[in-house]
């Protein structure tokens, strides 16, 4: 059985790893210059294949999975009922969403139509934001200030609206849900596997079941048998298609594994690299059927994503929880435990630079691929600082 020192506390292997993907998504999100690296960046739809920009956010949905049994057996030792969780859930996803939906129609915004530039809007969006979902700090003199804050972001969002619009004159549209953008996504996989979780426990064949089940989904829907559904998928069009959440119900698995692994820690970590061993394997088994593709979410691509996931992970916890070598990932431990606020705060600096024509962004250029990779390395970096000095004066989003 686990050691009782790594039941009792918080596995930091979780929050590096969170945190080392939430990095390299930094890093791949800044390099949009034509001369990087092709490795480095998305492969296009229909190529067979894929790059460190097409396995970082299946990263962050695996680690999504993987945080949910520790996340709700806090909440239960704390004394809440399942009720008070289901809909803590619930509201957790419906804020995902709705920043998610925010964050993609910023990108439509016509700043003519509505009267604002597209940096301002985003930049008093993301401003409201955080005074919506920032988690103060417990202090009853200030408790009423704080509320204020809230209720100032929510005012601060509708008027926003009221002013949004997009397309062209006469055709006017307003907002869109689209594809949900990154943290909708992530928002329906939170609630997939939260809710299993919360229904099955670490029961852990019925979890590996439907596991299995969303893997067929996917596989359904890649080859276009699940048309019968098609009037669900504005909505829960990311359920059905099954493939994120096949990614994170398998960061569940490993989650459970962990949790309740009567194996030594040591032979814990083997078993696990050993799942990601196989669900390689299965990956490119599956790849005679279906493309390695990000774009159209095919099911070797998710397999593949998991199986690299899980090897890193292992290892991760071999170093940091088992061996206890953990001082060199101080920076990513605590953007991981923040990452809300690592994956957004940025945004907000990016939008002001932009704006205000700064020349911060110097190395997005065509000559010097060194210069062009170094500096969004820089940038990376530099924003997972950013957000850890945010957390240290109480600016911090939990939802």
């Amino acid at each position: 059985m686990i050691n009782q020192e790594l039941k009792s506390n918080r596995i930091l292997s979780i929050d590096i790893m969170r945190g080392l993907t939430l990095f390299l998504m930094l890093f791949v999100n800044d390099l949009f210059m034509s001369n990087v690296p092709e490795w480095m960046v998305h492969t296009k739809a229909d190529f067979d294949g894929m790059g460190l920009a097409d396995w970082v956010f299946p990263g962050f949905l695996f680690m999504v999975g993987v945080s949910v049994p520790h996340a709700i057996n806090s909440r239960m030792q704390k004394g809440q009922s399942k009720m008070q969780i289901f809909v803590h859930i619930i509201f957790r996803t419906i804020s995902l969403l709705v920043i998610g939906i925010l964050m993609i129609n910023s990108e439509r915004l016509n700043s003519e139509l509505s009267g604002i530039s597209k940096n301002v809007w985003t930049i008093l969006m993301y401003i409201s934001v955080f005074l919506i979902w920032n988690k103060y700090p417990e202090n009853k003199k200030l408790r009423k200030f704080f509320l204020s804050l809230k209720i100032l972001g929510i005012i601060g969002l509708i008027v926003l609206l009221i002013f949004f619009k997009a397309g062209e004159s006469p055709h006017v549209t307003w907002l869109e849900t689209g594809w949900w953008g990154i943290l909708g996504l992530i928002g329906w996989g939170y609630f997939v596997v939260a809710t299993v979780f919360l229904l099955l426990g670490s029961k852990l064949l019925p979890t590996m079941l439907l596991w299995v089940f969303f893997i067929g989904m996917n596989i359904l829907s890649q080859l276009g048998m699940l048309e019968i559904l098609n009037f669900l998928n504005p909505v829960f069009g990311v359920i059905i298609e099954g493939n994120v959440p096949s990614i994170v119900l398998e960061g569940l698995i490993v989650g459970i594994i962990i949790k309740e692994s009567r194996l030594t820690p040591k032979k814990t970590a083997g078993t696990l690299f050993l799942l990601g061993f196989l669900s390689l394997i299965v990956g490119f088994l599956l790849r005679n059927w279906f493309i390695i593709s990000k774009i159209m979410g095919t099911p070797s691509w998710a397999m593949i994503c998991n199986g690299i996931s899980i090897i890193i992970f292992s290892l991760l916890f071999l170093i940091v929880d088992i061996q206890g070598k953990q001082k060199w990932a101080s920076v990513f431990k605590s953007a991981g435990q923040n990452s809300l606020t690592t994956y957004l705060a940025p945004d907000i600096i990016y939008f002001i630079v932009l704006g205000l024509s700064l020349p911060l962004f110097f190395y997005k250029q065509e000559s010097s691929q060194l210069l062009a990779v170094s500096g969004s390395l820089c940038w990376a970096l530099s924003m997972i600082g950013f957000s850890v000095l945010l957390s240290r004066i109480n600016i911090r989003l939990k939802l």
